[in-house]
């Protein structure tokens, strides 16, 4: 059976392993796909990020690639990497050098960051931000396709197609506060996987690889129950189901049917 007769989800292993480059699927077998990623991460990034940009730790500035792809969909900010080499990697790397690092890995379009937004606040926090690879398979490939969390690289995914589609995608924050029993305010916050945007349209979207019990959709709507505007919220999971809206106005579909169906977002 030939890659074009299979149904989308025989495929989407394939794609969240080996990414979306189009020589790729022209690949007959797994080790030339994952030696093209690495030669191509390997020749034309690192190459040209060290080359354009003068740079002398090469080895360092591979160290944090390495991170980055680590932990695709955790919040962090160069003062909090520089904390991770020093304590784990035994790596001196400034929080300096890490900033203008992750601002050369993002011109060459390796990764691309996504600004923490506070929602019901309507400004942007810069104390952390998530970053995300333009290209799955070339991630997979600097960790030598060793670390396949299916959960993070869908949520990646979803970033890619997000923006593919012209969407601005922020990573929002929704403060709740309640007060406890002896009336003392308690804070909590909630984190929205992405704030889509485009012209007058809004989009919350959680991803969540998998909501096998009320108890864990519950847990995946709480953060869109504590918005209190009109833009639409959107669970996406893995599996292939029938599009559902609960009584809260939620709607729930699936990866496949995000991906192949643009106005899905719309249902």
């Amino acid at each position: 059976m030939s890659v074009d007769e299979r149904h989308p989800l025989e495929a989407w292993p394939d794609y969240y392993t080996y990414g979306g480059l189009p020589h790729v699927i022209t690949l007959e077998t797994p080790k030339k796909k994952e030696n093209y990623l690495k030669q191509l991460y390997a020749t034309v990034y690192v190459n040209d990020i060290v080359e354009r940009y003068n740079i002398r730790g090469e080895a360092e500035l591979k160290e944090l690639v390495h991170v980055i792809a680590s932990s695709i969909g955790s919040p962090t900010n160069p003062n909090k990497l520089a904390n991770t080499f020093k304590s784990l990697k035994n790596v001196s790397l400034t929080n300096k050098t890490i900033d203008n690092y992750l601002g050369y890995m993002s011109d060459s379009f390796l990764i691309e960051k996504a600004i923490r937004y506070d929602i019901k606040g309507k400004k942007y926090i810069n104390t952390l931000a998530k970053y995300y690879f333009s290209d799955v398979g070339v991630r997979n490939s600097i960790l030598d396709f060793r670390q396949q969390e299916e959960n993070h690289i869908m949520e990646n995914v979803i970033y890619n197609e997000l923006r593919i589609r012209g969407f601005q995608v922020d990573v929002g924050v929704v403060e709740h506060r309640t007060t406890d029993k002896d009336g003392k305010t308690i804070r909590k916050q909630y984190e929205v996987d992405f704030v889509a945007n485009q012209g007058s349209q809004r989009y919350y979207i959680q991803s969540a690889f998998m909501m096998p019990t009320d108890a864990k959709e519950r847990q995946e709507s709480a953060s869109l129950l504590n918005i209190d505007d009109s833009f639409k919220k959107i669970i996406i999971v893995k599996d292939h189901i029938k599009p559902k809206r609960n009584e809260e106005g939620i709607v729930t579909i699936g990866l496949i049917d995000f991906l192949l169906k643009p106005n899905m977002l719309n249902w």
